[in-house]
């Protein structure tokens, strides 16, 4: 199944989804995963790098070049060391996890919330700040943290 059509069966049973991303335990399959959430989240941050170059005057390629900088090659290493930190520590209270499962567990996470992210920089880039952007903001963060919570359930709970 393609990955547009996961993403959206992600809302409605993210633990399927989920098993299934993880039939074939392949690393390269994680780091296209994070690296394609990590590139539709820069993606979002356009629209509210171009409001904020038109409100300060400054270059919006600079502002861009910086957040590129930023999320596709700082926050990859980020998510890793989070991801490893959550293997280590279901691993520590007895869950038998492998490294990879940790890690789609937070990358398949994101991944799924990445549409709120897109809404979050529209919202920001055309509304500008303010509550709404704010709520929107929150909401994708709740949708990251519920994913990533789920996610981390299902591999935890399968058996050694």
């Amino acid at each position: 199944m393609g990955v547009v059509l996961d993403m959206a069966q992600s809302y409605r049973a993210p633990r399927a989804v989920l098993r299934r991303r993880l039939g074939a335990e392949n690393e390269s399959s994680a780091l296209v995963t994070l690296m394609l959430a990590c590139g539709l989240i820069f993606v979002a941050q356009w629209p509210r790098l171009s409001r904020v170059a038109f409100e300060t005057g400054q270059e919006v390629q600079m502002l861009m070049g910086a957040t590129l900088l930023g999320w596709l090659f700082i926050m990859p290493l980020i998510f890793y060391v989070l991801a490893g930190v959550a293997g280590l520590v279901l691993r520590a209270i007895g869950r038998p996890t492998s490294g990879y499962e940790a890690r789609m567990a937070l990358f398949w996470g994101l991944l799924c919330a990445a549409p709120l992210w897109l809404l979050w920089g529209l919202t920001a880039g055309f509304v500008g700040p303010g509550a709404a952007t704010s709520l929107v903001g929150v909401l994708a963060l709740f949708a990251l943290m519920f994913f990533w919570g789920v996610n981390l359930s299902e591999v935890a709970r399968k058996e050694g």
